[in-house]
């Protein structure tokens, strides 16, 4: 895998994403003594903690200005200036203007949770169309739950990945009702391609934590936040058994890439199409915080 490609949903396009430490990634993932290095060390919680700290500290505040012009982030979007960050921590789980992430209105909508690059499956068979054929998505190791696992079964998948480049805050996609947050301890493996298209397991392995969303249009939604490397922290800001609204922040990650998963029940979404073509070609589709992702699956008479 030489790069990764993704699709921009506003035109159809592919483009090459620009990935941080990208060189640094394909040696641990793909060579025999960066393997080695990512099993021993790299993985493990000590490391993302350290450096997840070291992004607390004043010092850190120094590679805002140059993260900023590498990647091209929008400064316009944030809802404060540059300066008033005061570490890079700060700056990374950034707040947006509200007119920067419109959600969308419509009652059957359903919206992203988060921006980054999506793919989606109907049904947890269908796996192969983008990541190494013959993997599958264990639901049981993923959730540790017996009941769930049943529930779930033939579930519809979205995992939305977040870049570095991207804004860390997390939504909830729908109204409902969310519950506690279960977390479960692991590793932390990047969930860059470069580690996932041939180790989906990446999934169940990574620190982990998941809640349900009950609502009226789309069924019950899991939402799993998955951490990955240097991810100083998953930070939860909702009220556990309350009421949530379409857009509402649910929590944010801290410093390094991240991945959003959603599992519907069977034959509750129906997934844009646009969405589900390009997964199907293998290519992940860009996609923001409150843009409509899919639509309940059968509708009710108005």
């Amino acid at each position: 895998m030489k790069h990764i490609h993704y699709i921009v949903r506003e035109t159809g396009e592919k483009q090459t994403e620009t990935v941080p430490g990208e060189n640094w990634l394909r040696w641990l993932y793909h060579h025999p003594f960066g393997t080695l290095a990512l099993h021993s060390i790299v993985k493990r919680k000590f490391l993302s903690q350290w450096y997840g700290n070291r992004m607390d500290t004043p010092d850190s505040a120094r590679r805002i200005p140059e993260f900023i012009q590498s990647l091209g982030i929008d400064m316009d979007e944030a809802l404060l200036p540059q300066e008033a960050f005061k570490t890079f921590n700060d700056f990374f789980i950034r707040e947006l203007k509200p007119s920067a992430r419109p959600v969308d209105p419509d009652s059957r909508a359903l919206v992203s949770p988060a921006d980054g690059k999506v793919l989606a499956f109907e049904n947890l068979e269908s796996l192969g169309t983008f990541f190494t054929k013959g993997q599958v998505f264990s639901l049981a190791h993923f959730l540790q739950d017996s009941d769930l696992t049943d529930k779930y079964s033939g579930a519809t998948l979205m995992i939305i990945r977040l870049a570095p480049v991207d804004y860390h805050r997390f939504h909830f996609p729908g109204d409902g009702r969310i519950s506690r947050s279960r977390v479960i301890n692991g590793t932390y493996y990047s969930v860059s391609p470069y580690a996932v298209k041939n180790r989906m397991k990446i999934y169940w392995e990574n620190k982990r934590e998941y809640s349900i969303l009950g609502t009226d249009a789309f069924g019950d939604i899991l939402m799993c936040e998955v951490g990955a490397t240097m991810v100083g922290s998953i930070v939860q800001d909702y009220v556990p058994e309350s009421m949530v609204k379409k857009g509402e922040q649910k929590g944010w990650f801290k410093f390094g890439g991240s991945t959003v998963i959603l599992l519907f029940e069977k034959d509750k979404v129906t997934v844009d199409p646009d969405i589900l073509h390009n997964t199907r070609n293998g290519y992940e589709t860009r996609i923001k915080m409150g843009e409509r992702c899919g639509t309940e699956a059968h509708p009710a008479r108005k």
